[in-house]
């Protein structure tokens, strides 16, 4: 399945606008099927291959959001990544939604060291 262009292209307005992330390279890079947005160098949010949204958080944030939030834990190889989020497309449906998690990821991303 290839990736939501129109997911795409709402990623890129909010980021374009995202404080989160000012002072950082942005910039996209197509990995797993998808297409990535990295902050800093960091991946940062990306539209999945397989529909909807993936978001880099706190590991320290996953349980609590995963709790109170729709998102689900984002499985590779069978295997769930520490520190990634899954959010389906149908709970991106508004930009405040979008921008919400768009935030986080980008937010997070700044945090670490630039590559």
């Amino acid at each position: 399945m290839a990736y939501d262009e129109e997911l795409a292209g709402r990623l890129r307005d909010l980021l374009a606008e995202e404080p989160g992330a000012a002072g950082h390279e942005l910039s996209e890079k197509r990995m797993f099927g998808g297409l990535a947005f990295l902050v800093g160098g960091h991946m940062a949010v990306a539209v999945s291959g397989q529909g909807g949204l993936m978001v880099r958080i706190d590991p320290a944030e996953g349980a609590q959001l995963l709790a109170s939030t729709p998102a689900f834990p984002m499985v590779m190889r069978g295997r769930e990544l520490g520190g990634w989020l899954r959010v389906d497309a149908a709970d991106l449906a508004t930009d405040e939604a979008l921008g919400a998690w768009v935030h986080r990821g980008a937010s997070y991303a700044a945090t670490l060291p630039a590559r």
